[in-house]
């Protein structure tokens, strides 16, 4: 199982979130641990190679998460918001990209 390692305020951002919606993004965190894939998501190769997107959805909108699996050490959970807009918004994208530069910084 790879360890999960939160970028930036990812992990805050979470927390954030209505409890019902941090557990389904921890399941959805958890399958990718073990080698699965999340039942809802989509790749974002704007923000870099093997990015990809948890969606959730709940009575209070829809939240997202974006994580990349595709490096030997961790899977690094990039960003971590809920999504006011039909597209991805333009910020959101920018802050991931950043926090994906960051893992080529780590030891």
């Amino acid at each position: 199982m790879k360890p999960l390692e939160f970028l930036g305020s990812s992990r805050d951002d979470l927390a954030r979130m209505p409890a019902d919606v941090r557990h389904e993004i921890g399941v959805e965190l958890m399958r990718v641990q073990f080698g699965g894939q999340p039942t809802d998501f989509k790749p974002m190769s704007a923000v870099g190679a093997g990015v990809y997107e948890i969606r959730v959805r709940d009575a209070s909108g829809a939240y997202r998460a974006m994580y990349v699996a595709r490096f030997e050490v961790a899977i690094y959970v990039l960003h971590a918001f809920q999504k006011k807009t039909q597209q991805t918004a333009k910020a959101d994208i920018a802050l991931a990209k950043v926090r994906y530069r960051m893992i080529g910084e780590k030891p």
